[in-house]
């Protein structure tokens, strides 16, 4: 323990001093760095802080962070520095390092009811738009008039396509990217669509517009009950002060009685 700790003043020492030149390092080590990224932490800072966040910005503030920290922590334990300590140490900079991205996890999460809100108003013009383009063009042109919760999702899954990817994947990864209501078998759809068979089109096209008038009946639905769910709640909550308030000023006069 001792010598790690000296071997930690002494990196200290250097890197504050530029004979450690950590730009350089990272640099070079970029490649072994970045497999401390979660897979799907791109996508879930794009969907916070928009299309032209810096990824590597906010990963190495991470980083640095987590480094900190731990630095922190090992001389905080300078006067007992165990092995348990050190392992301490280690889990204070991993936790430090892994909040920022649960916090993305959370928002994202919360986000959801969101998306599965309006997946079927976006569905509904994709639907037009699907009358008189093929499917990757009209996933083109909705872009620009879709929610901005998925704006990232829709450029990747036309950038795969565009790339040459005709396989369902492209499809398929947006819907686990957006894990909603019926999302899976509303781009199964799509996909279908895409393959241009003509003589099946119009049948095909039915079946997307009828899935999409009942995603939007659900949605609806789902917004009038929590509506009224908010409505009752207030009503017990008016009832419950109102009851009570009339029990306190009940007894506030049967004491004012006796007292007298």
């Amino acid at each position: 323990m001792v010598l790690v700790l000296v071997s930690t003043i002494i990196i200290f020492v250097a890197i504050y001093n530029g004979t450690i030149d950590t730009g350089a390092f990272i640099k070079d080590n970029d490649i072994y760095i970045k497999m401390l990224k979660e897979k799907d932490y791109e996508f879930l800072l794009t969907v916070k802080e928009g299309e032209n966040v810096d990824i590597d910005k906010h990963f190495y503030k991470r980083l640095k962070n987590a480094l900190i920290a731990f630095a922190i922590s090992i001389f905080a334990f300078m006067t007992n520095l165990t092995f348990i300590n050190f392992i301490i140490s280690l889990a204070i900079g991993f936790a430090v390092f892994k909040l920022p991205y649960l916090s993305l996890k959370s928002y994202y999460k919360k986000r959801l009811a969101e998306v599965d809100e309006l997946l079927p108003y976006y569905l509904k013009g994709l639907e037009v738009l699907a009358q008189h383009y093929i499917i990757p063009v009209a996933l083109q042109k909705s872009i620009e008039d879709a929610p901005e919760i998925f704006k990232p999702g829709l450029r990747k899954l036309v950038g795969r396509i565009e790339a040459g990817d005709a396989t369902i994947d492209p499809y398929v990864e947006f819907a686990l990217d957006y894990p909603v209501r019926d999302s899976m078998r509303m781009m199964r759809l799509l996909y279908r669509l895409s393959l241009g068979e003509q003589k099946n089109k119009y049948e095909q096209l039915l079946m997307f517009s009828h899935t999409v008038s009942t995603l939007q009946n659900k949605a609806r639905e789902q917004r009038y009950q929590k509506r009224l769910s908010n409505m009752e709640k207030r009503t017990i909550i008016m009832l419950i002060v109102t009851g009570g308030g009339t029990m306190v000023i009940l007894l506030i006069a049967m004491f004012t009685m006796f007292s007298f």
